[in-house]
């Protein structure tokens, strides 16, 4: 018998691009692509979430959804001393709000909102590109490394809704402890 535990998180954005924004060099800027804050997503089990620029794209079938926390932009911020940043920015497809992601990584999970459930296979770290220096703040691209968030596969079909949200996971997280590891380096926790 496999164990869950349940988590209450808010999915406070999803952002769903048809393009890559950041590409080339920094210098010449962000591309100008459509982007949106949606309500909610479809997501196609194996392929990602329709309409974003990783759907159906073979080379991102194990990481074509990206999650990542908003705690872990906010301490970003506070460890650069600068305003709060865009939680859009880092073009993560999924932003919560009470998660710990690390320890879901090559785990499947569930994340279930007032619309239905996605079961996950959580990959690998989502590692920031050295665009954060220049969008989101000097010092960001090194900041976010182990920060950047979780790339995923989705195992089923379902549509996620922004606002509150269940995960449901495999292993026990802390949630004592969710926040410290979302936005603390691990060398820093107590």
């Amino acid at each position: 018998m496999v164990r869950e535990y349940r988590y209450d998180v808010e999915i406070l954005h999803l952002l769903v691009s048809g393009g890559h924004a950041y590409f080339g060099r920094a210098r010449d800027g962000a591309a100008d692509v459509p982007t949106s804050d949606a309500d909610s997503a479809e997501i196609v089990a194996g392929k990602g979430i329709v309409g974003d620029r990783f759907f159906g794209k073979a080379a991102h079938m194990d990481a074509a959804v990206t999650l990542m926390t908003v705690e872990s932009l906010e301490a970003i911020a506070v460890e650069l001393d600068v305003a709060p940043f865009d939680p859009l920015l880092p073009r993560r497809n999924i932003i919560l709000r009470g998660a710990e992601l690390t320890p879901l990584i090559g785990e499947d999970f569930v994340l279930e909102t007032a619309g239905g459930s996605v079961t996950f296979h959580g990959g690998r770290h989502a590692h920031p590109c050295a665009w954060m220096d220049r969008v989101l703040a000097p010092g960001a691209h090194r900041a976010m490394r182990g920060r950047g968030g979780l790339r995923c596969r989705p195992l089923t079909t379902g549509t996620v809704h922004r606002g509150p949200a269940v995960l449901v996971s495999p292993v026990e997280l802390d949630p004592g402890r969710a926040h410290l590891a979302s936005v603390l380096r691990p060398s820093r926790l107590p």
